[in-house]
């Protein structure tokens, strides 16, 4: 895949430096994980990694979302190796896509 097919706008696959690094996602991940929000509509997926992350630890997590957003692994199959259950692989990718996408939406309001 070269950076012109990357399929997220994430600093390391697109070397743009205005773009969130998969870092800048993770630590908002984790800190959703840890502060979930309440009366938001994304509130959902915050009680749900935060079970995630309490199942299987922030490291693993950590690598999913490095391999769905850099190494373009599908949700389910970037738990391969992990130990970790394919639905659980989407959950995490799904909510890091978002957070993703939230961040980058900030980029754009600025």
């Amino acid at each position: 895949m070269t950076d012109s097919e990357h399929l997220y706008d994430v600093r390391e696959c697109t070397g743009n430096p205005e773009h969130p690094s998969v870092g800048d996602v993770v630590d908002l991940v984790f800190e959703r994980a840890e502060n979930p929000r309440v009366d938001h509509q994304d509130a959902h997926l915050d009680e749900a990694i935060a079970t995630v992350v309490d199942r299987y630890g922030s490291e693993t997590v950590r690598t999913i979302i490095q391999r769905v957003l850099v190494d373009a692994y599908p949700f389910r199959t970037a738990t391969a190796g992990l130990d970790v259950d394919n639905i659980d692989g989407v959950r995490i990718g799904t909510t890091a896509v978002q957070v993703l996408e939230e961040l980058n939406a900030r980029q754009d309001d600025s």
